[in-house]
């Protein structure tokens, strides 16, 4: 279900990710055209803010330091590849699991 929107790595897993700043709050959607994660952020695309708030939240929710989520393409835009250190495969498709099942 999720396998288009995760990719493995040495270093951990790479998220493809498409936000929406400026959002009433910062909440996962569901798959953006089966290809990425849709996440609302409530920053907005300001200075980093979004991203920072992106990392902030997906740390909280995989239980990682804010540190080991790291936004490695797309800076500057909604589609992004994020990757969480550390993290396997198996981690990432549990939490969003739990996420879809809300």
């Amino acid at each position: 279900m999720f396998d288009a929107c995760i990719e493995e790595t040495p270093e951990g897993v790479i998220l493809s990710v498409h936000i929406q700043p400026r959002a009433a709050k910062t909440e996962y959607i569901g798959l953006y055209r089966e290809t990425a994660f849709k996440f609302r952020v409530m920053a907005p695309p300001v200075d980093g803010e979004a991203n920072e708030a992106l990392c902030r939240y997906l740390a909280k929710h995989f239980g990682v330091a804010k540190r080991s989520v790291v936004i490695v393409r797309g800076s500057n835009s909604r589609h992004k590849r994020v990757l969480l250190k550390g993290v396997s495969v198996e981690h990432v498709t549990l939490g969003f699991t739990r996420w879809q099942s809300l």
